[in-house]
């Protein structure tokens, strides 16, 4: 059997993909992380379904459900939040599953900081004012970024820096982040973007501390940090203008 490690999206049981609700409703044993999760979603899932909140368990004790799942020949769910291509760990369990022959695949999902533009009404890519997006995490108890992942490299770019695991960081990462920036660069925070309890906050990187400190905001957050966010002006685009050669139709 097959364990598939499904996009959850940012929580929302309607922003799943079409195959995400397939897998979802055919396999007997669903893992999911109840943290971030809104609990709708698992009315995905099939009558006498087993569920499983690894929000307490360890990598060792995930592999061992999965592993014991394949081999009562159930097809198994393992809901990530947001998308698997970023910070779901899917590097770590598949290499288990590998070693323990285990078949595995991979279905996509809404990415968190997607969800938080949706949210937010914005474009995070402006022309002439950002066209790149950096997807990045801050560490505390957590695993070391790489010294090239320094935040202050990232902020000489100037792009528009989307910020995972950084909440409870955010009083001095914005003051580290107001050097490349400027006090009065957008910031934006969306709580469980998507979901009953989603919460938006903007402001600057000058007042969005106590913003998220009066929010008492702890998780489950991404930060949005760039002038994308409130840009002064919007250039057209080389895309749309109508001085641009485009191919005459058949």
């Amino acid at each position: 059997m097959t364990v598939h490690f499904i996009g959850a999206g940012p929580g929302a049981a309607d922003l799943l993909t079409l195959r995400a609700v397939r897998l979802l409703a055919s396999s007997r044993v669903c893992l999911y992380a109840g943290t971030y999760l809104d609990q709708t979603m698992l009315g995905h899932c099939p009558d006498g379904v087993e569920l499983i909140d690894t929000a307490n368990l360890d990598l060792d004790q995930i592999t061992e459900l999965l592993v014991r799942a394949h081999e009562s020949g159930h097809d198994v769910a393992r809901l990530c939040s947001g998308d698997p291509s970023i910070y779901s760990a899917l590097a770590e369990q598949t290499k288990r599953l590998d070693a323990a022959g285990v078949p595995w695949d991979v279905t996509p999902g809404v990415a968190a900081y997607s969800a938080a533009a949706a949210a937010l009404g914005t474009e995070l890519t402006v022309p002439e004012l950002a066209q790149s997006v950096v997807l990045t995490r801050a560490q505390a108890r957590s695993t070391a970024m790489p010294a090239t992942e320094a935040l202050a490299n990232f902020a000489r770019t100037h792009a528009t820096l989307v910020l995972h695991l950084a909440i409870t960081q955010i009083r001095a990462l914005a003051d580290e982040l107001t050097l490349e920036y400027g006090c009065d660069c957008p910031v934006a925070v969306v709580y469980r973007a998507s979901q009953p309890t989603e919460l938006v906050l903007r402001g600057t990187l000058a007042d969005i501390a106590d913003q998220v400190e009066a929010a008492d905001l702890r998780l489950a957050a991404v930060v949005i940090v760039g002038r994308a966010l409130a840009p002064e002006r919007v250039t057209q685009s080389h895309l749309y203008d109508p001085k641009r050669s485009r191919p005459k139709g058949p």
